[in-house]
């Protein structure tokens, strides 16, 4: 027999830690959507939708694994406890395992890349689908065969090709049952083997049980049961006969064994059978929460729902009613909308497509972070709240400067709801407002907003795409007026007017799909645009995307394909050229353009003048005041960022603290960048003292804007001088830097631009 036809393989032990991010980041994740249930002893271990917590059922303690402390970020498909060693096994839709350990207090993850690096494994057949401990294995079922994973050695092991001609298969789960292993396919039916052949790499040392499709196997004691891919199931006898059990309406979606008690889960329902498949509790209903599942154990005389919105709910047999175990977090990890103001970050979830298409629409909810709490008000919640109207498609939201009480959100379907005190308080719509609803070709496009902004008087601007009006003012004492468009743009052709800012001139300017850069002058009502190409603008693309305007007034414009800037807001409404400049950098002595031909998805000033640039594919870019140095760069390689994609970008200004939605949840950057004071008063340096390991800067915080900053020893010897852009500046603890400065205590002295104010500050640094 010919060695290939055996596809001998063994999976190299590529095992490495995963890097802990928690000193500078914070993770933000949702863990209302569980995919996967374990047990032992008194502690639950669950798996959403790409992050893992850990409950206790006595204390209640909660314990969170994310991207923060090194897990991958991508989508989970199943999970795995192994006692012996109190290891958490994470499977994933992509073949990537993580391995949990928890050891005096200290998370350590390990990142198995064997599967996921496999090259002669297409991409999609790499999921994870089921983890089978016997013994010191595990045998991992996948959409190619199954891998065995030493859990001594921690490696990879044999791989097992169970196809016709040792094909690869998906193998969905696997059983042991009397010293065999059953494995149920979708495609070759149920397949087994003795458990104690060294040779399980040949295909030929597999029998067929049975044929038909089947997609789950459990075992209670000594009896195995099957479910088949059309939801019947069925006792699977040692002859491979079936005795027929029960068929389910509704798609069976975990068939799982917990102190002897399979619990089958549904679409709605979790169905639990004891020895003999004797039924002993159904839950189907529960009160206060509508059920839609994805997972399902019992054990304890409970039944624990492992729900898509929230999280888990343990009920007592018998019972109606559920204890939520759900850590704290927003809505759903697909944020896509955000804005902070001093201590609060409100997220919105709206999507559409990148074309701006809102089908499906989106019924989200909204969340709202206050010193690291997290306060929810579901879609249902919100419709009860505005008497039956439909909120959907929420995709901006817009703090309100001179109430942060308050916030405006847009939808791109149903109007402008208006929160006030986190409650919903109103929803502008073409019943009572002049917002108008939209026809095109005798379909109803909505009302479609999006990009909105305060200007310094207190009026808020918001852009409607698809409307001839479709530039929309909202005056603090509650009056619209709209502004028409059509003399410019096509509103009908146009697909979408997206993000908005307004210069220190009061110049509203907004970007569109198909048409540049809009600008419109509210004193003089003039209105222009630019668009790509030389000579009418220089845009690389005309679909802009993001929008924001510096310290230096000076416009930030992200396309679709790269980035550019106007130096001033006013020249836009001049006769002749306004041409948008690119930022031409040297990398390796080669002259680039910053960001060529990147998607760029949001730019945020910070208090420095500094940008944050998030991209749709190669993560964010942190650039100084000019753009000419980069900062920082963040990925998914190098930060807790749990994909490439991120959508926005917002910064507490109080804080420094920088937030980015991503397509996959929601983390935090302990930034250092700050607004600037309005005094000195709350001066301080931090790390306060330095210690030897530290090797980082030192942050003097709480300046005013131009402060004039000095950094003398005790002696009066001047080691460092600058002048504030913001609320901060850093010290890399050198002297004008050359050298770092001995061990001792330095005096910090700033004083305002106009010289009004003085203050003094110490560090203490320790070499």
């Amino acid at each position: 027999m010919r060695l290939s036809a055996l596809l001998i393989f063994s999976l190299l032990p590529i095992v490495c830690f995963a890097q802990d991010f928690s000193s500078r980041w914070v993770g933000h994740f949702s863990y209302a959507n569980v995919k996967d249930i374990e047990s032992y002893g008194d502690d639950l271990i669950v798996a959403a939708e790409n992050a893992v917590y850990r409950y206790n059922l006595s204390t209640k303690e909660i314990q969170t694994f994310t991207t923060i402390q090194g897990l991958s970020g991508e989508f989970i498909s199943t999970i795995h406890y192994y006692q012996e060693k109190d290891l958490i096994f994470v499977g994933y839709q992509n073949g990537l395992i993580n391995i949990i350990k928890t050891e005096n207090g200290e998370v350590k993850i390990r990142k198995v890349v064997d599967i996921f690096e496999k090259k002669t494994i297409s991409p999609d057949r790499k999921t994870i689908n089921h983890f089978l401990e016997e013994g010191n294995k595990l045998y991992i079922s996948t959409d190619y065969g199954i891998s065995v994973f030493d859990l001594d050695k921690l490696e990879f092991g044999d791989t097992y090709y169970i196809g016709d001609g040792g094909s690869q298969i998906k193998v969905a789960q696997t059983a042991i049952l009397n010293s065999r292993i059953y494995a149920v396919t979708e495609q070759s039916g149920i397949k087994r083997a003795e458990i104690s052949d060294n040779n399980l790499i040949d295909y030929r040392n597999w029998t067929l049980v049975t044929l038909g499709s089947f997609k789950a196997i459990e075992r209670i004691k000594n009896e195995l049961y099957v479910a088949s891919t059309f939801n019947q199931v069925s006792q699977l006898f040692p002859d491979g006969n079936l005795n027929p059990k029960q068929n389910f309406s509704q798609d069976i979606r975990r068939f799982k064994v917990t102190d002897n008690k399979l619990a089958i889960t549904t679409k709605n329902a979790v169905y639990v059978y004891s020895e003999g498949f004797i039924n002993e509790e159904q839950v189907d209903y529960v009160q206060n929460y509508s059920l839609e599942l994805e997972a399902g154990i019992a054990f304890g005389n409970k039944v624990f729902l492992g729900t898509v919105e929230h999280g888990i709910l343990a009920v007592p047999y018998g019972s109606a009613t559920a204890t939520q175990i759900l850590p704290n977090g927003p809505i759903r990890n697909r944020p896509f909308g955000l804005d902070a103001s001093s201590g609060q970050l409100w997220v919105v979830f709206g999507e559409t497509t990148i074309d701006f298409n809102p089908y499906p629409l989106s019924e989200y909810g909204i969340s709202q972070l206050t010193d690291s709490t997290w306060f929810n008000i579901s879609y249902k919640e919100l419709k009860q709240a505005l008497n039956g109207k439909d909120a959907t498609d929420i995709m901006k939201v817009t703090i309100n400067p001179a109430n942060p009480d308050q916030a405006y959100m847009s939808s791109f379907q149903k109007g402008l709801l208006k929160i006030e005190n986190k409650e919903p308080i109103i929803l502008y719509d073409e019943t009572n407002s002049p917002l108008t609803r939209i026809n095109l070709g005798g379909g109803d496009a909505g009302i479609r907003l999006y990009g909105s902004d305060f200007d310094r008087e207190g009026n808020f601007w918001v852009v409607q795409s698809k409307a001839e009006k479709g530039l929309i003012k909202l005056t603090p004492s509650g009056e619209f007026k709209k502004y028409d468009l059509s003399r410019y743009i096509d509103p009908v052709g146009e697909l979408a007017l997206t993000k908005l800012a307004i210069s220190k001139e009061g110049f509203i300017f907004f970007g569109a799909y198909y048409n540049g850069l809009l600008g419109f002058d509210p004193r003089e009502n003039r209105l222009n645009k630019i668009g790509e190409n030389p000579g009418n603008g220089n845009l690389p693309s005309a679909n802009v995307r993001a929008l924001a305007i510096d310290a230096q007034n000076r416009i930030w414009i992200g396309t679709l394909r790269g980035l550019r800037i106007l130096h001033s807001p006013a020249s836009f409404f001049e006769a002749g050229t306004r041409e948008s400049q690119p930022i031409i950098i040297m990398e390796n002595g080669v002259a680039q353009e910053l960001l060529y031909q990147q998607s760029i998805t949001a730019i945020k000033v910070d208090g420095s003048n500094n940008k944050w640039i998030a991209t749709a594919s190669s993560g964010v870019f942190y650039v100084s005041a000019n753009g000419q140095e980069t900062l920082l760069r963040f990925t998914k390689d190098n930060s807790p960022l749990p994909t490439n994609n991120v959508q926005d970008i917002a910064i507490d200004p109080d804080t420094g603290m920088v937030y980015f939605a991503t397509t996959q949840g929601l983390v935090a950057y302990k930034g250092t960048a700050t607004a600037p004071r309005g005094s000195l008063a709350r001066l301080r340096a931090f790390p306060n003292p330095v210690r030897p390991e530290y090797q980082g800067v030192v942050t003097i915080d709480g300046l005013t804007s131009q402060a004039n900053v000095k950094i003398t020893d005790i002696s009066g010897n001047l080691v460092f001088e600058t002048t504030s852009q913001g609320g901060s500046v850093q010290w890399d603890t050198r002297a004008f830097g050359r050298y770092k400065v001995r061990s001792g205590v330095y005096l910090i002295m700033v004083t305002t631009e106009d010289d009004k104010e003085t203050k003094v500050a110490k560090v203490m640094i320790v070499r």
